[in-house]
């Protein structure tokens, strides 16, 4: 197999032009949006606007990732990944190269959402989440290599879409693709055998990564004492704390009895924590101005939990 990073196609410049060579479709290199294992993603002008075409070296690399994408658009009618648009291949002085044009998604990186919008999308991404990778591992796969550069927030309404599947695995073989920090043979806490256990440790590390985005490697004998430490230690990840040391120490043995804890764990969070106040003495005036600004407070916290109830409930009917 040759190595995609030695690849002629995985440094395509700006403004190349490509046409494949079966169903003569042409494309034109905009920029390179990423490179991995299995290939080189790109932004590319096509006929019918932006589109993300990915060029690899190996066939069966190529072809396994095509019917992922395929498997994706028939998991219950919902779209997990980009919607696939053309396989082909490419030819050149160098030799052929098989490649594959799937949907452009625009919209934002995860974590940099969450730190713009707050903690409380957290977990509504994460229910999201654990309910696509439930569909996804009941049709046979593991998503493999799940971290936040493989998801992207879209909409209106927000919700996750994946954007990489070159990491997808069979259940029951060996995950061909991962990145250490996500990974829980890294972390000396599980195997690399793909199945819902492996993914669900990613999900957790995901959650931690929102809160370490510069991450940090294992420096000690206990792993799990380490990251038990590192939850312990951001107050926006307390809530979750059980959630998170069962994915990590492979409790849960599938996505939905995960997903139900979290959706327990965000139907019961506080809106606000009282604080006792000093007692004074208060004129009759004082007191009654403090009732009113106690209740517009009691209110505001009462809608925005209204609001973030529906949009929860919103999310679970589009993915029911």
């Amino acid at each position: 197999m040759m190595n995609s990073t030695k690849s002629p196609v995985c440094n395509l410049p700006t403004g190349t032009r490509l046409v494949g060579k079966w169903h003569q479709k042409p494309y034109k290199i905009v920029k390179q949006l990423g490179s991995g294992a299995t290939g080189t993603v790109y932004l590319a002008d096509s006929a019918h606007g932006d589109i993300a075409l990915k060029i690899g070296v190996n066939n069966m690399a190529i072809t396994s990732e095509v019917n992922v994408l395929k498997h994706f658009s028939k998991v219950q009618g919902q779209i997990l990944g980009p919607s696939l648009l053309d396989v082909d291949d490419y030819s050149t002085n160098e030799g052929t190269f098989p490649f594959y044009a799937m949907e452009y998604l625009k919209g934002e990186e995860l974590l940099p959402f969450i730190r713009k919008r707050g903690d409380e999308w957290l977990g509504i991404f994460i229910v999201q989440l654990l309910g696509d990778l439930d569909r996804l591992h009941r049709a046979g796969w593991a998503f493999g290599d799940l971290k936040p550069d493989n998801l992207l927030v879209v909409g209106p309404p927000s919700r996750i879409r994946w954007m990489d599947v070159g990491g997808t695995t069979l259940l029951g073989r060996s995950i061909k693709e991962y990145t250490e920090f996500y990974d829980r043979g890294y972390w000396n806490l599980g195997t690399r055998k793909a199945e819902p256990s492996y993914d669900l440790f990613a999900v957790a590390m995901i959650m931690i990564n929102c809160y370490y985005p510069k991450r940090f490697n294992k420096n000690e004998d206990k792993p799990h004492f380490q990251l038990k430490k590192a939850i312990e230690a951001k107050p926006a990840l307390l809530p979750y704390r059980q959630v998170l040391m069962n994915a990590i120490l492979g409790k849960y043995v599938d996505a939905q009895l995960m997903r139900k804890d979290v959706v327990e764990l965000i139907s019961n969070k506080k809106t606000y924590t009282h604080k006792p106040q000093r007692k004074t003495r208060k004129t009759h005036k004082e007191t009654k101005k403090q009732k009113g600004k106690g209740s517009y407070i009691f209110d505001f916290f009462l809608v925005s939990s209204f609001l973030l109830l529906a949009y929860i409930l919103y999310l679970f009917g589009q993915m029911m």
